[in-house]
């Protein structure tokens, strides 16, 4: 492995073994600074799709039900979707269920759910191709064995001991090459990547929406995809990790 890969995990685990050390936490507060960290979760993931709500919008949208003058149903929908998919990944973790297909698909329901009833949960039965890409997904007739070959992997990775946050990043990567659904694919992915995250004691990774982000990320997925060499998402994955636990961390007066 990548000593540079191999050097974050160990602070991810670090962080990791600090967090755990605090558990259990007060839950009352804790559960006011996961509500303010789920709404920049929602807005980041959100504006890298190119949602132009800001975060104080998003607020007021998710939790006052407030109705933004200018902005598109869709916008609001996709902001109310993304937030009741984030509770939805954050129960599954903690009743520990197994990930499988229909997890999948349920979160992807709940991220298109009132934006595109017809495809909402279900696997794409058109050709894509996605914009500012040389990536061309597989024809959708190649889809139900390849979902069923990333499981298979995704399964034997947890019995090869692989680190969480490294399945995690392939959870990510793999389900975004074969983009199984005709939209929805991104926020998909990330949610899924972070379920698994909870599911092992890490926190959310909030990839950000700016622009220089979003090239970095774009780009290291690109590079997985085209030339096969995942490493530069593992960093940016592991990276944004280690910057959500040191924020976490530092909310909840564990750190110096």
């Amino acid at each position: 492995m990548d000593a540079e890969i191999t050097t974050l995990l160990q602070e991810c685990d670090t962080l990791r073994a600090h967090l755990s050390a605090m558990r259990p936490l007060p839950a009352e507060a804790l559960k006011k600074i996961e509500d303010a960290l789920a709404i920049e979760y929602t807005y980041e993931s959100n504006r890298i799709e190119g949602n132009t709500l800001t975060l104080q919008e998003t607020e007021l949208v998710v939790n006052e039900g407030v109705t933004i003058a200018g902005k598109s149903m869709r916008e609001h929908l996709e902001a109310i979707n993304h937030a009741e998919a984030i509770d939805y990944i954050k129960d599954f973790a903690h009743n520990g269920m197994e990930i499988s297909e229909r997890t999948i698909k349920e979160i992807h329901a709940l991220v298109l759910h009132g934006i595109n009833r017809e495809n909402a949960g279900r696997y794409r039965s058109v050709p894509v191709l996605i914009s500012g890409s040389r990536h061309i997904p597989p024809q959708p007739y190649l889809i139900n064995k390849l979902m069923e070959d990333f499981m298979i992997r995704y399964r034997e990775m947890e019995g090869e001991k692989v680190h969480p946050v490294l399945i995690a990043t392939y959870l990510h990567d793999e389900l975004v090459r074969i983009h199984p659904f005709i939209d929805g694919n991104g926020r998909t992915s990330r949610l899924l990547m972070n379920l698994y995250l909870l599911r092992n004691g890490y926190v959310i990774v909030n990839l950000k929406g700016t622009d220089e982000a979003k090239l970095a990320y774009y780009t290291a997925l690109e590079v997985s995809h085209i030339e096969k060499h995942p490493e530069a998402f593992q960093k940016l994955v592991a990276e944004a990790e280690i910057a959500s636990m040191h924020r976490y961390l530092s909310i909840l007066g564990g750190m110096d």
